[in-house]
């Protein structure tokens, strides 16, 4: 009887603890398949209605295709991996980081409904924002936005112009830190995006400021304006 009462008390000891048990998910951000998936999306999906050639392809060479979705292409160069690690017997429950490459996320990403369509937009805008950037009425931030620098040279339209570019990149960034949380296969959740929103918009705004033509004005991480 004894006996039976221990057990049933340290069951419940064990219930208990395991109900305060807290669980810390962490969400591995891959910053260079990041970067590279952006590339990825830049040069297949964004160029100025008129231009010649596929998107990405200013030869006019035809692109190459696109990964059918569920596969993944085979890289060029090997891929870094990130190895399951041996799980601690603590309360605390570590999610582990599953493999993410440039490859899964641009084919994830190019899945996504939201994403084509502010790359259409984007494609729509395009000429005219890279004359605002030439002319230095407008500047790249180091969230990857767009910002005024110069009002007196935009022209009536431009301002709404500049508030739909914002709201189609912000989709691109959003749509990046969900698919990096799909592919760390964790639940989609406010605390899970929030861990990668940051790193998504830092790392998307590299990819930009790298692409950016000389003399356009462009903001570093530290937050200084620099004109490339």
């Amino acid at each position: 009887m004894k006996r039976r009462l221990l057990k049933c008390l340290l069951a419940a000891a064990c219930s208990v603890l395991a109900a305060c048990a807290v669980i810390t998910v962490n969400v591995y951000f891959p910053e260079k398949a990041a970067k590279e998936a952006y590339k990825s999306l830049d040069e297949m999906l964004l160029k100025a209605p008129g231009d010649k050639g596929t998107p990405g392809t200013p030869t006019g060479e035809p692109a190459p295709p696109a990964p059918a979705p569920g596969q993944q292409a085979q890289p060029d160069k090997p891929q870094s991996r990130l190895f399951d690690e041996i799980p601690s017997f603590s309360l605390v429950s570590e999610a582990l980081a599953a493999d993410v490459d440039a490859d899964a996320l641009a084919v994830e990403l190019s899945s996504m409904p939201e994403v084509l369509k502010a790359y259409d937009e984007m494609n729509r805008r395009l000429s005219r924002l890279n004359d605002l950037f030439a002319s230095g009425a407008v500047g790249l931030t180091n969230q990857g936005l767009v910002s005024v620098r110069d009002k007196a040279k935009l022209a009536a339209q431009d301002e709404s112009l500049l508030a739909a570019e914002n709201q189609s990149r912000k989709t691109v960034v959003t749509s990046m830190a969900k698919a990096i949380v799909k592919l760390n296969k964790q639940k989609e959740s406010k605390a899970a995006l929030d861990q990668v929103m940051g790193k998504a918009a830092a790392t998307y705004a590299d990819t930009k400021r790298e692409a950016a033509q000389p003399g356009w004005w462009v903001q570093l991480q530290n937050g200084r304006w620099v004109q490339k």
